[in-house]
């Protein structure tokens, strides 16, 4: 006979879910109206229960913003870097998996509005933006560039500044994401990423290439 398994009470579960709640809430707010802007009580508010409730759980505005990074953008960042690890091939067929898993994990979702945020609201919060720097600029560099190396350790791209072809790797992913949460609003129609993700990527590999050939990769779509 199967012995059903004992859950824990109801007020219980509940608890457990609560930080995913206000982590959630906030990231909401966060996007909506700006860090400065949002307030704990409105977190509270969105997440249904009183402010009392959420400082059990996070001393200030600044440790939630932490939680969203920590929940929401880090867990990307630490997949990018495993999968640095345990890569064996081009670095052009690399490029384009790094690319598109972050687009599809971060720039199609609400956190590519933290970017927006950081941007718009770093010298006002210094912490808040020493910390996303951190652990999230700073890694998320060091993966572009580790692909860059390899590249040019593997004869494929031509030996450039790497810091500078990181850069301008990134500008315009991020761009992409940032129009969404600002003057993409105005637009009648929204940008076409996948046709935007593919060209950026024969652009980006044709300019990294010997004699500028793109060498194939960016040709394929989504890796999903």
């Amino acid at each position: 006979m199967h012995t059903a398994k004992k859950l824990a009470p109801r007020w219980e579960r509940r608890k457990e879910a609560r930080p995913h709640e206000f982590i959630a809430a906030a990231l909401d707010l966060f996007v909506e109206r700006g860090f400065a802007a949002t307030r704990l009580e409105d977190v509270a508010a969105r997440a249904g229960v009183s402010k009392g409730t959420l400082y059990l759980y996070f001393d200030n505005k600044e440790a939630l913003f932490k939680a969203v990074v920590q929940e929401g953008i880090l867990p990307v960042i630490e997949e990018g870097e495993t999968l640095l690890q345990q890569y064996q091939g081009p670095a052009a067929e690399l490029l384009r998996i790094v690319v598109y898993r972050w687009w599809e994990t971060v720039g199609v979702s609400q956190l590519a509005g933290v970017i927006k945020l950081m941007l718009s609201e770093a010298q006002n919060f210094p912490d808040v933006a020493q910390f996303h720097y951190d652990q999230v600029v700073l890694r998320g560099r060091r993966i572009f560039a580790f692909v860059v190396e390899l590249g040019i350790r593997q004869g494929e791209f031509r030996a450039l500044p790497v810091d500078h072809c990181v850069r301008l790797l990134l500008a315009p992913l991020l761009m992409l994401a940032i129009w969404r949460y600002s003057l993409g609003v105005c637009e009648s129609e929204p940008i076409d990423a996948d046709s935007y993700l593919r060209t950026y990527l024969d652009m980006a590999l044709r300019g990294l290439a010997h004699g500028g050939a793109a060498g194939g990769p960016a040709d394929q779509g989504s890796t999903t």
